[in-house]
């Protein structure tokens, strides 16, 4: 073969080693955890994130008046959860500080630190009574160890008017473990619109945090999809409620709608593969997305509920907000779990719903 040929052979070769496959979900099985369960007589329910570490797994429990975590055993034989058993509930009260008390604690994310044992929490605060999103950790026990620095484009007062309920909503460690990100629900109103029926620019802000600063150091926009089902009544959403780094720069991301009117079957949950790559924009310097071009991260549908539906108690798909990595399976390869929110059912007829999947490439 002539130089310029094993050149260009050479490229080829290494452009397709290069290029990521798309991960895939493979449904393997669903465990609902029964309404009115309770341990150390606080109610299971509200878990609106989850991580898994040192061997457990945690779950956040959103209660704003009585903010909380829980720590678990989720047991999977034959690639099937088989039994959930709660060990412990954790309260987050003031002891020597009035952190919690003078801040709004309505807690979206949770995810663990294993080089330090601090459990980190997001929380989007209360726009509407001046309360500012929040990220800080705890110890074990719930005791505020540390506060990040929050943007002061998120703050409730800012120009750049962040929504009521719709500011910090997921999060994941990074995968070198130098950092994490939280992810917005919905947009700013200075970049964007929320989604609606029709597309729209809905760009949401995901931010990267450095541990050792405690600062954010870079952020990218995310657009988020329109609501793809007709709308019965006034009230219909779409947001991002989870992420996770499954590699670099490399993400699973929920997005959630809701549609008021359909009762149980009111959820659409879309998960899609997002990339950050040498073409996206860092946006934490930015003002307003409307206003100033950039690129977003790439994004790509990866599995819509609506697929599995027939396998889930009930059909329903619930009000998905978390998403984990799990132990390996008994194939040796990686088990993920989403769970659902189940609001307490204060609204509808809800379920606690724990959903395992397989990851493949």
């Amino acid at each position: 073969m002539k130089p310029i040929y094993s050149l260009l052979f050479f490229l080829f070769i290494s452009s397709c080693a290069s290029k990521k496959n798309k991960p895939t979900l493979t449904f393997l099985d669903e465990y609902v955890v029964p309404t009115k369960t309770t341990i150390k007589n606080s109610f299971i329910g509200g878990l609106s994130g989850i991580d898994y570490a040192n061997g457990q797994f945690y779950m956040v429990v959103d209660d704003s008046k009585n903010p909380r975590f829980l720590t678990a055993n989720i047991s999977i034989n034959q690639d099937t959860i088989s039994a959930i058993k709660f060990t412990d509930v954790v309260f987050l009260n003031d002891t020597t500080q009035t952190f919690y008390t003078e801040n709004a604690l309505d807690l979206e994310s949770i995810f663990v630190d294993e080089q330090t044992n601090e459990i980190n929490f997001i929380s989007e605060g209360s726009i509407r009574y001046k309360k500012n999103p929040l990220v800080f950790s705890t110890d074990i026990k719930g005791n505020l160890k540390r506060k990040y620095e929050v943007p002061s484009m998120f703050y409730a007062k800012s120009d750049a008017k962040p929504v009521h309920n719709a500011t910090f909503e997921g999060s994941s460690k990074s995968v070198d473990q130098k950092g994490f990100w939280v992810a917005m629900e919905a947009p700013l109103q200075i970049d964007g619109v929320e989604a609606t029926f029709k597309k729209t620019n809905s760009p949401i802000r995901i931010t990267y945090y450095d541990k050792q600063s405690g600062k954010a150091t870079k952020q990218f926009a995310y657009q988020l999809e329109n609501i793809t089902k007709k709308p019965k009544e006034k009230f219909n959403v779409n947001g991002v409620t989870a992420l996770l780094e499954y590699e670099k720069n490399h993400f699973f991301v929920i997005e959630r709608t809701y549609l008021s009117g359909y009762g149980s079957y009111g959820n659409i949950i879309r998960i899609f593969n997002v990339v950050i790559d040498d073409e996206t924009t860092n946006v934490l310097n930015i003002n307003s997305l409307k206003d100033t071009k950039y690129t977003p991260v790439k994004k790509e549908l990866i599995l819509n509920l609506a697929d599995i539906q027939e396998n889930l108690t009930d059909k329903i798909i619930d009000n998905i907000e978390g998403i984990t990595f799990g132990p390996k399976l008994s194939n040796g390869k990686q088990s993920i779990i989403i769970i659902s929110d189940d609001n307490f059912n204060k609204y509808d007829t809800q379920i606690n719903q724990f959903i395992l999947f397989e990851v493949g490439y």
